[in-house]
């Protein structure tokens, strides 16, 4: 079976990274650190070692939930989710980030391949560049996530992506969210560069009781990678206190 995040709250960090050694560093340095609920696995190693054996290299260094991000899964003929979802389940994966846009058979496909084999899918539609959007000049409609988590909520997700750079937008999903999925677990992305914080990102989805960051650069660019995971779980327990 998976292992699903534990807690309410809790850092995911993203494991985005060309070097072998550099991942290896920020995994022993991140792993017993409070608040580190899990990772996200990118294409970075997986391009280089292949799924299966950059799966059994994380497990060697930890025994947290290991989320795969296939960069993103799900835009593609729905018939390719069983086969996606069968790799993934043989690769020991936990979970799989899906951002099914290519419509609601895309959804059904793979959330549902998903739920099926028994993976968690967490599922999202929107990243945080300005142009995204075709009201900032960008190709996908403006209203593609809403569409996709009440499509995502029919075929029994409960974990969702959000992109944390516009606290309204994160408001009105959450409050979505936890009004149609019990016991909902929300994860938000692109922090720093990407123009999302935690204070007001978290604060933003605060209708979620169970919110965690996924967070690359903060991380894994620092020369203490612990200790800025550290940071950023504490800015979480601040908005927590302060909720």
């Amino acid at each position: 079976m998976a292992i699903a995040l534990k807690g309410n709250m809790g850092i995911v960090p993203a494991l985005d990274i060309d070097s072998p050694e550099h991942l290896e560093l920020v995994m022993r340095e991140t792993s017993k650190r409070e608040g580190v609920a899990g990772y996200k696995l990118g294409l970075t190693s997986v391009l280089r070692f292949g799924l299966r054996e950059s799966v059994r290299r994380l497990r060697d260094l930890t025994d947290l939930p290991i989320i795969y991000d296939h960069q993103k899964a799900g835009p593609d003929m729905p018939d390719m989710a069983v086969k996606y979802t069968a790799l993934c389940k043989e690769a020991d994966v936990d979970g799989l980030i899906l951002f099914p846009v290519a419509g609601p058979t895309a959804v059904d496909g793979f959330v549902g391949e998903a739920v099926r084999a028994g993976l968690i899918p967490l599922v999202g539609g929107e990243i945080p560049v300005p142009d995204y959007g075709v009201s900032g000049g960008g190709y996908m409609i403006d209203d593609a996530l809403d569409r996709i988590l009440v499509r995502a909520v029919h075929n029994k997700a409960d974990h969702f992506v959000l992109p944390a750079h516009d606290p309204v937008k994160i408001a009105r999903w959450s409050k979505w969210i936890a009004a149609n999925v019990t016991s909902p677990l929300v994860l938000l992305t692109g922090f720093g560069a990407l123009g999302g914080s935690i204070e007001t990102s978290f604060a933003a989805a605060s209708a979620c009781k169970r919110r965690f960051a996924i967070v690359g650069r903060l991380i894994t660019g620092s020369k203490t990678p612990g200790d800025a995971a550290a940071h950023l779980y504490e800015q979480m327990q601040a908005v927590k206190t302060a909720a």
